[in-house]
């Protein structure tokens, strides 16, 4: 790219832009100067985004896209604030950790203008339109904007263009179990199965249903079946119920025990069949058992 068109695109140079100290929001005069502006800034006046929705970040991705920016460059700039002499983000973390890793001094960025709730509702809006945050990280950055922008449902719904029933479904996930919320994070199970789960109101049971979903790989489908069987009381709980050995076979397991000298263990079903083990470590032991049982 030749030199000049390269300075027509960056538009107005870092200097200019930092010595507009007075201009702090939009509606500012000389604003216009400073909005829309894309510049070269040191990673080291960039400021992390106390906001960023995203908690885990791919490893193995980032040197990925660090290894494209060594070659290519940053293709698609970040975007920040004008704060005094430094910058905030406001989003593309994922390209600043990875220029850092690449060894870059500054990274392109497009310069806003916002205040502290401009900036947490562009954060959170820019990073709800990924489609690479898992379900629970989409439904704290809703319940962020409910907190702290104080939006309702519906007003959330006009602001990031997704209908109020898609927003409480995210929403309802943050009232399932911490264990199961990372298991959705971390892929063992879907957003729909934990939609089903939501429908338990029981901690401990819900986590017996997710035990069973990840040991035994049930589908979304299987499982609301067996949510709607455990709602309409045809099953009470997934673990196994423990039999009650009668008195009388314990007294019969004690009294083999004493009589052959081994340790015996009689089990018993509900159809009232069973057996009777009586381990033995040694062939000495076993001729013992025989003479006392023949």
């Amino acid at each position: 790219m030749a030199k000049s068109a390269k300075k027509q695109r960056l538009g107005r140079g870092l200097s200019a832009i930092l010595n507009t100290e007075d201009i702090k929001s939009a509606g500012d005069k000389g604003a216009e100067s400073v909005v829309g502006n894309i510049i070269e800034i040191p990673l080291d006046d960039i400021i992390a985004n106390p906001h960023q929705p995203r908690t885990q970040f791919d490893n193995e991705a980032i040197e990925e896209l660090a290894t494209s920016i060594k070659q290519l460059g940053v293709i698609q700039p970040i975007t920040v604030r004008k704060n005094g002499n430094k910058f905030d983000l406001i989003s593309g973390e994922r390209r600043l950790r990875a220029s850092k890793l690449a060894g870059l001094k500054s990274i392109p960025a497009f310069v806003r203008l916002a205040d502290d709730r401009e900036m947490l509702e562009m954060a959170l809006v820019e990073n709800i339109q990924r489609e690479d945050l898992d379900p629970i990280e989409i439904a704290l950055s809703f319940q962020a904007m409910i907190d702290q922008l104080n939006l309702t449902q519906d007003e959330m719904s006009k602001r990031i263009g997704k209908k109020r029933s898609t927003i409480t479904n995210y929403l309802r996930l943050l009232k399932l179990d911490p264990i199961i919320q990372s298991g959705i994070r971390d892929g063992f199970i879907s957003m729909g199965h934990g939609r089903a789960l939501i429908n338990i109101e029981d901690n401990a049971v819900q986590l017996e249903f997710y035990e069973k979903i990840v040991k035994d790989n049930l589908s979304v489908r299987q499982t609301e079946d067996l949510v709607k069987k455990f709602r309409e009381g045809k099953i009470l709980s997934l673990k196994p119920t423990k039999k009650i050995v009668p008195e009388e076979v314990k007294q019969l397991e004690k009294a083999l025990t004493k009589h052959l000298g081994q340790k015996v263990k009689i089990t018993i079903n509900d159809k009232g069949t069973g057996k009777i083990a009586i381990p033995f470590k040694s062939e000495e032991e076993l001729e013992n058992i025989k003479k006392r049982l023949l």
